[in-house]
């Protein structure tokens, strides 16, 4: 019986889309589905919900939960990484609070900023201890990442974990569909190039039936910005850029130093930023999860719609040997997108078959665009640096290069902040050497 091992479980709605997705697919049916998180109430709230959803769609799925992951993992064909290290409280308070003392602000910071380094520091130990499990008991796996920060955490367990694996993220599916309903246009018949990295990747052609699309894009963009609305930081980037990011507006705010500024505070309501956008996130799904858990969990008729989360469409096409396209993070091996570093993890389309997950070339990007991913892969570089030599200085070089951070505060502040932040993580991180 093949296997596939969700890490996370009690990530319960995703785990009900894309578990439940792999229920309703032929070609999976009979797999073990094996749940493993720390949560054990989650964890069994998750078995529950899907083993619900194995009756309804009267799928032969085995469902089994772990409290040990090396069991869990053990003789895996397909992994799902859905993780979160440190949570809402303390972590990501830790990560919003400590910069506001320096008048560093944020929106999500899940990505890159000092947030996102911190993130990821907090994150890669346990990742790499997934992928010293993995190597053990099923080293033929395909790692499916969804946690963030996805092209770190993806460069790590491909890089240093010896995991094969892939990031997957939900921008570049909906970039297109988002943007055109936004702008009031049709997706029928459109064709789509996206490239770049994880949420910094760029819609470079987009065209019907032969005819660029975007001068009528931009027209209608520069009209809409006369408004307020949801997507002004993407329009003004395309505007000046000359490409569409498949990233929201209030990422993309704090990945480039031109909106979030103390001294140009009017920019936050011209372009309609939402500051601490993520900690208000993280309040309202816990206080929606109250509200909806027991209807979820004890619906003994819940039934599931196949999603679009690509998980179990890979999966399907390795098993059948059907091919499916997906823009999937990969390392930048050989040059994919060839005027970006060749250690840098990238998001370009890839097709999927029997032999894998096959990254496509891209070749080059306009150089303004390569120029602005640079910008952010020089801190996932130098955060990864810092996570495996454990050096305390190459986190404050990761936060000295990041864009937002560097345009905002003076060096010593930002070390200063580093420091704060280390002591305010306290043991949700590992010890950093001081050179």
């Amino acid at each position: 019986m093949s296997k596939i091992t969700f890490l996370g479980a009690g990530s319960t709605v995703f785990a009900k889309n894309v578990l439940g997705d792999v229920m309703l697919t032929p070609a999976l049916q009979g797999f073990e589905i094996a749940l493993f998180d720390i949560d054990p109430v989650r964890l069994r709230d998750s078995e529950n919900l899907l083993n619900n959803i194995k009756k309804t769609s009267g799928s032969t799925c085995v469902i089994k939960s772990f409290s040990d992951r090396k069991e869990a993992l053990r003789g895996a064909k397909f992994v799902v990484n859905a993780i979160q290290v440190g949570g809402y409280d303390p972590c990501t308070i830790t990560d919003f609070e400590i910069p506001k003392k320096y008048n560093l602000r944020q929106t999500i910071a899940d990505t890159v900023g000092i947030g996102g380094i911190f993130r990821n520091l907090r994150t890669i130990p346990v990742m790499l201890d997934f992928a010293a499990d993995i190597r053990e008991v099923c080293p033929d796996a395909l790692f499916l990442n969804y946690t963030n920060p996805m092209a770190v955490l993806t460069n790590v367990m491909n890089t240093h974990g010896g995991v094969n694996t892939v990031g997957l993220c939900h921008s570049v599916q909906a970039c297109v569909p988002d943007m055109f309903r936004h702008l009031g246009l049709s997706t029928e018949g459109v064709k789509a190039k996206i490239a770049g990295i994880n949420h910094m990747a760029w819609l470079l052609e987009v065209t019907k039936d032969g005819e660029d699309l975007y001068p009528e894009i931009k027209k209608r963009a520069a009209a809409k910005q006369n408004e307020k609305h949801g997507d002004m930081v993407r329009f003004e980037m395309m505007l000046k850029f000359g490409y569409y990011i498949t990233e929201s507006s209030e990422h993309n705010a704090e990945y480039h130093p031109y909106f979030i500024k103390r001294n140009y505070p009017e920019l936050i309501e011209r372009f309609n930023i939402p500051l601490d956008e993520y900690p208000r996130r993280c309040i309202d799904q816990i206080a929606n999860w109250k509200k909806m858990r027991d209807e979820l969990i004890n619906d003994s008729n819940l039934e599931h719609k196949r999603s679009h989360e690509y998980a179990s469409y890979i999966f399907e096409a390795i098993e059948t040997d059907v091919p499916f396209k997906i823009g999937g993070n990969v390392m930048n091996t050989g040059g994919l997108i060839a005027n970006l570093p060749r250690e840098a993890c990238v998001e370009v389309p890839c097709l999927v078959d029997r032999s894998g997950v096959n990254p496509t070339y891209v070749g080059n990007l306009p150089p303004q665009l390569a120029a602005l991913n640079r910008t952010n892969i020089n801190t996932q570089l130098l955060t990864i640096e810092a996570a495996i030599t454990g050096k305390r200085e190459h986190i404050y070089h990761a936060a000295m290069l990041d864009p937002h951070t560097a345009a905002e505060l003076s060096m010593d502040d930002i070390i200063a902040m580093c420091d704060d932040l280390i002591e305010a993580h306290g043991d949700w991180l590992p010890k950093f050497s001081v050179v």
